[in-house]
């Protein structure tokens, strides 16, 4: 990279890796809060215990031989999702949406059977999709069926919010559309679109698709900007509130937004990935540092989001 990009992106506050570790995660997060991010099962016991929203677990299989129980509790179900307690960008997560007798149908239309659910499972206990290759923990819980509101801007799978907070501070959001080219996954990397989200309203202000401009959903031909988030506030409320529990103060929380039981905390991040940036046309660092020039001890939930939309709106670092 250039000497004369570098000046450019740091004129556009735009945060790095390099200093997203040293300045951002190293300093605000301690090794010690990693394992209730990156551990799905406690994610989610944290957030039920304090009364904030997530998908109903429906089984649990820590060891190769709870595999046939596990397959057992899910027998009469038409529809779950598969998942691995430590997995990251969406690898090992098989979804199911239908079932007839002993087959069933994955997203996408693929059909498997009993045996290739029971192998998956021993995959995820194995570590095939865990970060360090550790044994893991197969879950099961329930499938989450996109809101209507969501259906014109998504294809074959489920858009996500993504939420960051810094020092219990929501600055920056963006969501994320599955299309046919991410194989209906909500993944940048695999080709989805990747939607800035206003904190004020909640509505769509850029997208881009694999760091290109995009202005229509790929797939459905739907408008993108303008486009808004059912149920914002409440997913923004509970995306913080969730972050609180974790004792990290950089942090991202992903939102999903049940079609019939409203916006659920689906998982929570420590290094969250920087193309959140390309997708709001903006730099972090602004915000960022405006939070630390602003943010006082004990500042109630509400105070905090009403302060990460004010420094979202007024922040500069908006890329031309």
């Amino acid at each position: 990279m250039s000497l004369r990009i570098i000046r450019a992106l740091r004129r556009e506050g735009v945060l790095g890796i390099n200093r997203r570790n040293t300045g951002y995660t190293l300093r605000w997060n301690a090794r010690r809060f990693y394992p209730i991010v990156d551990d799905k099962l406690t994610t989610k016991e944290r957030c039920q215990s304090a009364g904030i929203p997530v998908p109903a677990l429906l089984a649990v299989a820590r060891h190769h031989f709870e595999i046939p129980r596990l397959l057992r509790e899910i027998a009469t179900l038409d529809a779950f999702v598969l998942k691995p307690s430590h997995g990251a960008m969406g690898n090992g997560i098989l979804v199911v949406r239908a079932r007839d007798g002993v087959r069933f149908e994955r997203a996408g239309g693929r059909w498997i059977g009993e045996r290739d659910l029971r192998y998956h499972a021993a995959s995820i206990i194995s570590g095939l999709y865990a970060l360090g290759g550790q044994i893991d923990d197969a879950f099961v819980e329930e499938r989450i069926l996109v809101h209507p509101a969501l259906e014109d801007v998504a294809t074959d799978g489920l858009p996500d919010l993504r939420v960051i907070v810094y020092r219990g501070v929501p600055v920056m959001s963006m969501t994320r559309l599955p299309t046919l080219r991410s194989a209906g996954r909500a993944n940048l990397h695999q080709g989805a679109v990747g939607a800035g989200v206003d904190l004020g309203d909640g509505r769509f202000t850029h997208a881009v698709q694999e760091n290109r401009p995009v202005s229509r959903h790929p797939d459905t031909d739907h408008p993108l900007i303008g486009h808004a988030v059912p149920h914002f506030e409440r997913a923004l409320e509970i995306a913080v509130a969730a972050t609180d529990l974790t004792g990290l103060g950089y942090v991202g929380a992903d939102v999903v937004v049940d079609a019939a039981r409203g916006p659920l905390v689906l998982e929570l991040n420590a290094r969250p990935g920087l193309a959140i940036q390309l997708a709001n046309r903006a730099g972090l660092l602004p915000r960022l540092h405006a939070v630390d020039a602003r943010i006082t001890p004990g500042i109630p939930l509400a105070e905090r989001i009403a302060l990460g939309r004010d420094i979202a709106k007024h922040a500069q670092g908006k890329f031309a």
